[in-house]
């Protein structure tokens, strides 16, 4: 584990980077005052569970729906700058090919439910996921145009079910941050306060479905990646079980095969209803198995909530997301019985310490000095850092940081990790009892 002096230094680091970091972003946000206008069309307040229904049993057409998220992805991109590369035209052809499948077809609303469980209704994808045809860059500066020359793999089995993808959307710099800027698009928004982020790296995909400029989007997590977009931007994201959605297609990408135990493609909603619907939809036949479909008694199930993990790294919760916790906890009890209990476990306090350790850990990840298309000349890590010091690249400061990061943790002794991981064995199988 780390001594007390690496401890205290990562400590001031990140303090360091917070006092710099703070009054530029207070500073770049002053004229960010206006306010995303609110939707006004009825189909954007529909899931996309009701609304495939309802296409299917020709009560509206998808050319109308997809229209919808069109003009509200028009209304609300200047407010967000959340959307690459648009592919407008392509969808409403697309749909329109689907209204007249339906209304040619011999097929029940139940065998096209089955058939094409997202028949007609649009998504977005997070740029990072491979949309053939549309941007694939991933957040990085390159000298010339190379769009994706095939879908990834979920977004094929989003495409078989009948989806229609109708934009790309912003990530930071092949992923490496907890918000969303890049030096291709620039800055994502928050819809409900363009001074503060949608989060980070799925944070396109979360401020356009917030916006309800989209009801479903793809995005990508190894370390909140799929959850903290949605939690700052009031909406759905979730990190699936390692290896039941399949991971191809992604930039960055990595050969080590521990990648999958951590890192994971999954989906966005605005309406939770409809995560199990993307699940079903996008989920590996080969891969583990997950009852999606089976009953589950929330009062049956035990509740725990946390206010922190106990180290001096993290800030402790703030009294806003304390008092949503106490509300959580009020819900449960008032509505279901169930008393929420606090949880504790021993040394919890390691978690953040674990986290960074066993993701420097995975090698061979895709990174902008190991460039697999030579797209660019691949870059020297301390010119490059200098040159990020004074400015003068166009790579991300994280994705810079990387190297020098990546070294620093492999020159720690290695016995370190080793101890790491028997404490992260003890905190799952603790949590796992509890």
């Amino acid at each position: 584990m780390l001594n007390d002096f690496v401890r205290r230094s990562l400590r001031f680091l990140v303090s360091l980077l917070a006092i710099i970091v703070y009054p530029l972003t207070y500073i770049l946000s002053i004229k960010r005052t206006r306010k995303c206008p609110p939707p006004t069309n009825s189909i954007l307040f529909k899931s996309a569970t009701t609304l495939t229904a309802m296409i299917r049993n020709k009560e509206i057409t998808s050319e109308e729906v997809v229209t919808a998220f069109i003009e509200r992805c028009k209304q609300v991109n200047p407010y967000l700058n959340a959307i690459v590369e648009p592919r407008y035209e392509c969808a409403l052809r697309e749909a329109r090919a689907i209204d007249k499948m339906i209304a040619s077809t011999t097929k029940t609303p139940d065998e096209l439910a089955k058939e094409y469980p997202l028949l007609g209704v649009p998504f977005t994808v997070k740029e990072s996921i491979a949309v053939e045809g549309m941007s694939n860059d991933c957040g990085t500066v390159h000298p010339y145009r190379n769009p994706a020359k095939a879908d990834a793999t979920i977004v094929r089995h989003a495409r078989a079910a009948g989806g229609i993808p109708i934009a790309v959307t912003n990530t930071p710099q092949l992923c490496m941050n907890w918000e969303t800027y890049n030096n291709v698009l620039g800055v994502t928004t928050n819809p409900y306060d363009q001074k503060r982020t949608p989060g980070g790296s799925s944070g396109g995909e979360a401020a356009l479905i917030s916006a309800a400029a989209s009801v479903i989007g793809l995005g990508s997590d190894i370390a909140g990646s799929l959850r903290l977009p949605p939690m700052f931007t009031g909406i759905f994201g979730h990190k699936p079980t390692a290896r039941l959605l399949s991971v191809q297609g992604h930039v960055p990408d990595c050969t080590d095969d521990s990648f999958e135990e951590y890192f994971a493609l999954g989906p966005i909603t605005r309406y939770a209803e409809d995560l199990t619907l993307l699940l079903k939809i996008l989920r590996e036949p080969s891969g583990p198995y997950v009852p999606l479909d089976s009953y589950v008694n929330v009062k049956k199930l035990k509740y725990y909530y946390m206010e922190g993990e106990g180290s001096n790294i993290t800030n402790p919760i703030g009294s806003d997301v304390r008092k949503a916790l106490q509300k959580a906890k009020d819900y449960m009890k008032t509505t279901y019985d169930i008393e929420v209990e606090h949880l504790k476990i021993k040394n919890m306090e390691h978690m953040w310490e674990i986290s960074i350790r066993v993701l420097f850990n995975i090698k061979n990840i895709h990174n902008i000095y190991t460039d697999p298309e030579n797209r660019n000349k691949l870059l020297s890590m301390w010119p490059e850092f200098f040159k990020r010091l004074l400015g003068l690249t166009n790579n991300n400061f994280t994705c810079v940081a990387y190297g020098p990061l990546h070294k620093f943790m492999c020159a720690l002794p290695k016995s370190d990790i080793a101890k790491l991981l028997k404490i992260f064995d003890e905190i799952k199988t603790e949590f796992y009892v509890s």
